[in-house]
């Protein structure tokens, strides 16, 4: 229930300045030849998760790091504002049980982790019938082993959804042990629709349309028709086949995630390592030296008009999503041509975000603060989400006002795949959350009117992972070798992290490693002389390892006898 495959931005039309624009409007940036200089120069493009990671490793490895970020103050310094002069965040992102290399940051930032985030909090399921499910705290059950734990914590969860099809899941769960058997079978599921999937594996139609359906469009902001039956599979293995409590999930306590997290990281490394920041700038251009396959220049302007380059840099960090990838590299033609790994990234499709906050004239009462909307035909296809900040930020309540006295409850909303939603009015959206979506959901809101909103629109904001998309992901060690990419859709082979399908940490995790491959290979030269720590993720329970291991085992001893799995190709 989170955005973010990467932090979401306005969007900007994006200027694309000749080479020849006047002379006095372009001020080139250069470094100093390598032998001469103390530290190795890295450009990291993009200033999400990844990016932001990726510059802690390098800067802290005694790398001189440049951000650059097309958002005014990608530090967070700068907090986003309404109109109206009230707090904004867009997409109400979660943090998982699993973050520990997230959870490291904020202890090493000296941030209390009961100041930064919320409890752990139940989440709920809303239909035009009213709730129809509960996904609760799952640590506040009797720790069972997986998936019995996560059996009995929901239980008595599901209030529509008879127990047959709720077993009729029994089948997926044997796709998730085959899922990593070797990289050929990844591929033959990523090939496949989740829908193809769950066809061929008995789910009712039932299970799907009322729970995962609604869970995969604001977890993978697609339908499962439009989504890769692989990656689907790395998100519910957390709810079915993790930890019992690798679901639980928790919020940001007070202003936003720039404000609580992104702020003191790039505040501490501006002033103990001298990282510079770029905000309100994109890049036109990597230039590439073709015969040496080395990034040379990264070419730049910013909003108000100003043409740059940053050139002779030892190593380029591309932190991008799927939209900022498709505009670099269609402006970088030996990069396109040289490196086919980077058109291929390019060539994936993005998701349209909608974000509302809502300052309503009342108080309303919502058992829980995380909802979900399910099966509402108003939604056009889109995913959707509402959070009661007024109840996860329940200590900060005149903030959430602009500083001013509460006056009612506090609602973000967001839209995922929320293309059509787009097209609407701003006054028609507020009104279908209003007078329609939140009503039905809730009974309490009606008749509750919008004291003040915002609505925001996010165009292509976050990756689509469509059937057939892992092998034209983009690598962590591109086949340039100085360029790296980091996000939570990069293959990071080797220095996979188990935080698959939790965007936030994967993609931090991915910008740690991103860094620590420059060091390892020798492309930069770190002054510290060591790479970034990375914790992993706990291992799974005994009794998962062991029937990966029998099904492959199985599966291996069959597959020279034309006897390979029926379901896949």
């Amino acid at each position: 229930m989170q955005a973010a495959h990467a932090r979401l931005r306005a969007h900007v039309p994006r200027r694309t300045p000749s080479r020849s624009s006047n002379a006095h409007r372009r001020r080139a940036l250069r470094v100093r030849a390598a032998s001469a200089k103390d530290k190795d120069d890295v450009i990291v493009i993009g200033a999400g998760w990844g990016g932001l990671a990726a510059a802690k490793c390098l800067c802290e490895a005694g790398c001189s790091v440049t951000l650059i970020d097309a958002i005014d103050d990608p530090t967070g310094a700068t907090p986003m504002l309404t109109k109206t002069g009230k707090p904004f965040e867009p997409g109400t992102r979660g943090f998982w049980k699993d973050y520990p290399n997230i959870v490291s940051l904020t202890r090493e930032l000296g941030i209390a982790e009961d100041e930064a985030f919320t409890e752990f909090t139940p989440s709920a399921f809303w239909s035009p019938d009213g709730l129809e499910a509960t996904a609760p705290v799952f640590g506040d059950s009797l720790a069972l082993p997986s998936p019995l734990g996560q059996v009995f914590a929901t239980f008595d969860n599901f209030k529509r959804l008879p127990l047959a099809d709720r077993a009729s899941m029994v089948g997926l769960l044997y796709a998730m042990l085959d899922l990593n058997r070797d990289e050929a079978t990844f591929e033959a599921y990523d090939r496949l629709t989740a829908h193809e999937l769950f066809i061929r594996m008995g789910l009712s139609k039932r299970l799907v349309d009322d729970f995962i359906r609604p869970t995969l469009l604001v977890g993978l902001f697609k339908p499962p028709e439009e989504l890769s039956a692989a990656v689907v599979m790395e998100l519910l293995y957390y709810y079915a086949l993790a930890h019992q409590d690798s679901f639980d999930v928790r919020w940001i306590k007070t202003k936003s995630i720039a404000e609580v997290l992104i702020a003191p990281l790039c505040a501490k490394l501006q002033r103990e390592y001298g990282l510079k920041v770029m905000g309100g700038t994109f890049v036109n251009e990597v230039d590439v030296d073709e015969g040496e396959r080395r990034a040379t220049a990264v070419r730049w302007v910013n909003k108000s008009g100003e043409e740059g380059e940053l050139a002779g840099a030892d190593a380029v960090v591309f932190a991008l999503g799927a939209k900022g990838m498709k505009s670099v590299v269609s402006n970088s033609p030996t990069l396109a041509r040289v490196a086919p790994e980077f058109s291929a990234a390019a060539s994936l499709g993005a998701i349209d975000v909608v974000a509302v906050r809502l300052w309503l004239d009342r108080f309303v009462a919502v058992e829980h603060p995380a909802n979900v909307f399910s099966r509402f035909e108003e939604l056009r296809g889109a995913g959707g989400t509402f959070f009661m900040l007024d109840q996860l930020q329940k200590d900060t309540e005149v903030e959430l006002w602009g500083g001013n006295e509460p006056r009612g409850s506090v609602v973000a909303s967001d839209f995922y795949n929320g293309t059509a939603i787009a097209c609407m009015s701003d006054e028609d959206i507020v009104g279908l959350l209003t007078e329609r979506l939140l009503p039905a959901a809730v009974p309490g809101f009606a008749g509750a009117k919008a004291l003040d909103y915002e609505v925001r629109r996010y165009p292509g904001a976050v990756s689509w992972f469509s059937p057939g998309s892992y092998p034209k992901r983009p690598p962590l060690e591109t086949s340039i070798a100085n360029i790296v990419c980091a996000g939570d859709w990069v293959r990071m082979g080797e220095a996979e992290h188990g935080a698959k399908g939790l965007c936030q940490e994967r993609a931090y995790v991915s910008g740690l490693e991103a860094g620590n491959s420059l060091l390892r290979r020798g492309v930069v030269r770190g002054g510290a002389g060591r790479g970034h720590p990375v914790i992993p993720i706990r291992p799974d329970e005994a009794q998962v390892v062991f029937g990966r291991a029998l099904n492959k085992q199985f599966m291996d001893a069959v597959t020279p006898f034309g006897l390979a799995s029926p379901w896949i190709r």
